[in-house]
């Protein structure tokens, strides 16, 4: 890494939580339970988008009746028993968490996911207390093709960008935190990012797990 890093930026599905299968199917599930066909790479399609933006594509590429706040109520109620009851962390999540902690480093994450589901997931994984700040993408009003929610991230830090290491899992998500000009770590999920080596050309360190990123944090 080019800079000693000062803060720390995680994404949380995928990275810190294992929930990325849920997110993964669940525009096609919605679709085929209203008895439509789901249309090609629908799946990469919504897996950028917010609650919102994933709904209010849905109504308009399917011509659904439903409002699109019909629609987002019922993806969330899909994903709340997930998420509440069921997912769970990912591998070596506290310990490397317990280890920045230690560094005196602060951590915050940034998500697209509600703020509730995963807040009540990490705290049930006991991953909540290392964590400053959770920002979503829905608070704070734009996507991950945006750098905003990872600029408010690091200002709430008191750290620059080029000081603060982001963690993400997706491309396009890592590209813009890249792009904003902080470090970045890539991290494999084997529901999330489809193109590895492309991941692992544009971050600055990649690893195949979050036991592996532990070594970087010394």
């Amino acid at each position: 890494m080019t800079y000693p890093i000062k803060a720390v930026i995680f994404d949380i599905d995928g990275v810190l939580l294992d929930s990325l299968s849920i997110w993964k199917k669940l525009g096609r599930r919605f679709i085929v339970k209203h008895g439509y066909t789901p249309v090609p790479d629908m799946d990469e399609i919504l897996f950028s988008m917010s609650m919102e933006q994933g709904a209010a594509w849905l109504k308009d590429t399917f011509s659904l009746e439903n409002s699109e706040e019909e629609i987002i109520q019922e993806l969330e109620t899909r994903i709340q028993t997930f998420y509440f009851e069921e997912v769970k962390a990912k591998p070596g999540a506290e310990a490397l968490l317990q280890r920045i902690n230690k560094l005196g480093i602060p951590v915050v994450a940034a998500t697209s996911s509600p703020r509730e589901h995963v807040r009540k997931a990490l705290e049930r994984n006991h991953l909540l207390p290392y964590l400053k700040e959770i920002y979503t993408t829905s608070e704070i009003g734009e996507s991950k093709y945006s750098p905003k929610i990872y600029l408010t991230a690091a200002k709430s830090l008191n750290s620059s960008p080029n000081g603060t290491l982001v963690v993400e899992d997706s491309l396009y998500a890592l590209i813009t935190a890249r792009d904003a000009g902080f470090q970045t770590a890539g991290i494999f999920d084997p529901f999330g990012e489809p193109d590895q080596e492309q991941l692992k050309k544009k971050a600055d360190i990649y690893c195949r797990s979050l036991n592996e990123l532990l070594n970087y944090m010394e």
